[in-house]
């Protein structure tokens, strides 16, 4: 019986999820991958490490999955989108992964704000580039590490990392190509852009670019060894997880609203022509002569998992997956009761510059954890709402589609359609940017016309969330004290950031090892984890 393999690989977990060819989850497994942080502002993974997690992951769900891997048509996989993966020219890894939480670059974003580059690039790109962007981070290797910047033979996204590990060919698709160095009007590679942004050295590095469901080689015999996947297998060629998740959620058409509460805030909704504004990426959608409008920022659940690592490790570790239950109870004890204690969710970046910072305000003797949850899940919304009011600005709004963790628990989905007073709904869709990746690998081999065909899975029943006016008009009330507090709070970011970065080493880290050899013998991760 025909099935698919979507490999989704994020921030700090990697899996891969089985699905039957009418959309059904057959298995998944997980594998987290840790993040290195050899400095402040830098966020890292080791490449091969990823590979290693990404194999097991596949080997494992093809076993609980029940069907032998010949079943298996085909394999697509989806990845945080941005930072940047670099090889050489024997396809090695130069240095490790750098993750789209990574800052290092802002120095890059404050001198591009100034000189002009910002409103050249939106207007040649559709994008302000951003501290994460790989144009940010390939400008700030240049010049902090010119060693590094001249090996590079191959400029790779994370999925594209992990394409060439399955079937060893170089490449990306139209999505992730419009990251920082596609013409918005022409949807291509332009080296205007790199020459904006001081990079013409690597015209050639860039990868070539094909459609989302393009089959784009096979997997191999080494990845077959480790994956458990049968050789030959064909493997499309995926899309950055963004999308994926909209596609995967059916909001990946004009009029949709798609919002994933993830590690990031991401916000986005598709039109057919280019609408560019700095508050919002204008970047590829899959199908040519379409855009998708994304404003993002690195300000949503990664926020709630700090405090859950920061403030409850001990319950973390003990439940597990289970915390979240664990917690419920204070959390709608807090929601119950009036509060002044507000939360700007800026651990990790925000809408407003790379200086900004989080801060619980309002806090007084008898908040109790509960209260700080609270808070922190309100200032996660407000954020989305700052983003989904700028594309309302552009863009008309027919429907919501929410998804992402915390969008299972019903009091955060109320606390959307509250705040941004829109009806919201919750497909009970999981795994939603693997099933976007898994429809373009059907689509690839022929088992669907189209990524519009492609059928709703049996377990996306709607979970719809209508506004409630008396929540309305509180919220509202409380996200105007949050932006207010938030703009008394803007001159004093930069100062307060500057307290971090010791003299003379703002964007210092220790070199990277660029000695790294790919293995051919990479054996996947035997223990499985359980982390979502």
């Amino acid at each position: 019986m025909p099935s698919l393999l979507g490999i989704d690989s994020g921030l700090t977990v990697t899996k891969a999820v089985v699905f039957d060819v009418d959309g059904t989850l057959l298995a998944v497994a997980r594998r987290r991958v840790e993040q290195s942080q050899p400095a402040a502002r830098f966020v890292e993974r080791d490449m091969e490490a990823l590979w290693r997690a990404t194999a097991g992951a596949v080997a494992e769900a093809i076993v609980a999955c029940g069907r032998p891997a010949d079943d298996i048509e085909a394999v697509a996989a989806t990845a945080h989108g941005d930072g940047v993966y670099v090889l050489d020219a024997g396809h090695r890894p130069l240095g490790p992964g750098i993750l789209s939480l990574d800052s290092r670059a802002g120095s890059v974003v404050d001198a591009w704000r100034a000189d002009g580059t910002f409103e050249r690039a939106l207007e040649l790109t559709g994008q302000t580039p951003h501290a994460s962007a790989p144009s940010t981070l390939l400008a700030w290797m240049r010049e902090r590490e010119p060693e590094r910047y001249r090996r590079i033979a191959h400029v790779l996204a994370c999925k594209d990392w992990l394409r060439f590990a399955l079937c060893g060919t170089i490449g990306t698709d139209r999505t992730e190509a419009s990251t920082a160095f596609t013409d918005v009007r022409t949807q291509a590679f332009s080296d205007d852009a790199l020459r904006l942004f001081g990079l013409e050295r690597l015209t050639g590095a860039l990868p070539p670019v094909a459609a989302s469901t393009d089959i784009v080689g096979t997997v191999s015999a080494d990845a077959a060894r480790l994956t458990g996947l049968r050789a030959g297998t064909p493997v499309a060629c995926g899309l950055h997880d963004v999308t994926a998740s909209a596609l995967g959620i059916g909001a990946h058409a004009p009029g949709t609203l798609g919002i994933v509460a993830g590690t990031y805030s991401i916000n986005e909704i598709v039109s057919d022509a280019p609408r560019t504004d700095p508050r919002w990426l204008c970047r590829n959608a899959i199908e040519s002569g379409r855009w998708n409008a994304m404003a993002i920022s690195p300000a949503s659940t990664a926020n709630y998992d700090w405090f859950l690592d920061t403030l409850c490790s001990r319950e973390r570790r003990e439940a597990g997956s289970g915390i979240h239950a664990q917690l419920a109870p204070e959390i709608e004890a807090a929601f119950a009761r009036p509060s002044s204690l507000l939360f700007h969710p800026y651990l990790y970046g925000s809408p407003f510059g790379d200086a900004a910072s989080g801060s619980f305000t309002g806090m007084r003797g008898w908040h109790r954890r509960g209260d700080l949850l609270r808070a922190v899940l309100e200032g996660i919304v407000f954020n989305h709402r700052v983003h989904v009011d700028a594309l309302r600005d552009g863009f008309q709004v027919h429907t919501v589609r929410l998804t992402g963790g915390v969008s299972r628990q019903p009091r955060v989905a109320q606390l959307f359609a509250d705040v941004l007073d829109l009806r919201v709904e919750v497909p009970a869709l999981e795994e939603a940017a693997a099933f976007g990746a898994a429809v373009c690998a059907g689509v690839g081999v022929g088992l669907y016309r189209s990524i519009h065909d492609a059928p709703s899975p049996p377990d996306a029943s709607l979970r719809t969330h209508r506004p409630d006016r008396a929540g309305v008009a509180a919220l509202a009330e409380r996200f105007a004290l949050h932006r207010r507090i938030g703009d008394a709070l803007a001159p004093c970011w930069a100062d307060l950031d500057a307290l971090a970065r010791p003299t003379g080493a703002a964007d210092a880290a220790p070199a990277p090892d660029l000695s790294s050899e790919r293995s051919s013998n990479l054996a996947p991760d035997p223990s499985p984890d359980p982390s979502p």
